[in-house]
């Protein structure tokens, strides 16, 4: 894991043991670099809970609980999955705070209303409302799914503040 990844992870753990929090991730496009990302920082146990991978739309509803007609609505890559993901992260988990990420890496796959590179994110914290955000990110498969780990954990750590207000 490179520097700023690690220094990200640090600076994530040090923030959810001073709220006394707990983390779990739900991930698609990323599959379980969040996880692994936060893992990789020693004492991680003490603040990370547990990551689901759903990539496929069937693992999102059999493991999170995400609707079918949400999915066939909306679409795997849309605030109202994340938004479901997360619910079903914080359901099925001990979490105190949940992020959730699904999006389309490339280098196929993309559409003229969701083309490559667009990532929506959720997170939520147990008893407040979830909060969703989407970004278009640019560059190849790798870059893309780098910058949405970057992202979901930095944000998190904005969002949770106002999560709890």
């Amino acid at each position: 894991m490179d520097a700023e990844l690690a220094t990200l992870s640090a600076e994530v753990g040090t923030w959810l043991s001073r709220a006394g929090w707990k983390l779990a991730c739900a991930e698609s496009c990323t599959g379980g670099w969040i996880a692994e990302v936060v893992t990789a920082t020693a004492g991680s146990s003490e603040w990370f809970d547990c990551g689901f991978v759903t990539y496929s739309n069937d693992a999102k509803q059999d493991l999170l609980a995400v609707s079918g007609e949400t999915l066939a609505q909306a679409g795997a890559v849309s605030e109202d999955t994340v938004s479901e993901m997360v619910a079903g992260c914080l359901a099925r988990s001990r979490a105190d705070i949940a992020l959730a990420v699904s999006g389309i890496a490339g280098p196929g796959g993309g559409s003229a209303t969701k083309p490559v590179g667009l990532v929506c994110f959720a997170w939520g914290q147990r008893g407040a409302p979830v909060h969703c955000e989407t970004q278009q990110f640019s560059g190849d498969r790798e870059s893309v799914r780098r910058q949405a780990v970057v992202f979901a954990l930095r944000r998190m750590m904005t969002n949770a503040l106002l999560l709890a207000r």
